[in-house]
């Protein structure tokens, strides 16, 4: 996962991609709320978000 991590940043540097970090960002985020989510009450009223 971490070997993932670098190519995709040496990636970005290399092409000048820089914004494409933004958007990994916001896609964790919103993978990482939708797994803590999923158990509790709260999933019902964050997944009708999406």
């Amino acid at each position: 996962m971490l070997a993932l991590a670098k190519e995709l940043f040496a990636y970005m540097g290399a092409r000048k991609k820089w914004w494409l970090a933004p958007v990994l960002i916001i896609l964790i985020l919103f993978g990482g709320l939708l797994i803590l989510a999923q158990g509790s009450a709260v999933a019902p009223f964050i997944y009708t978000v999406f």
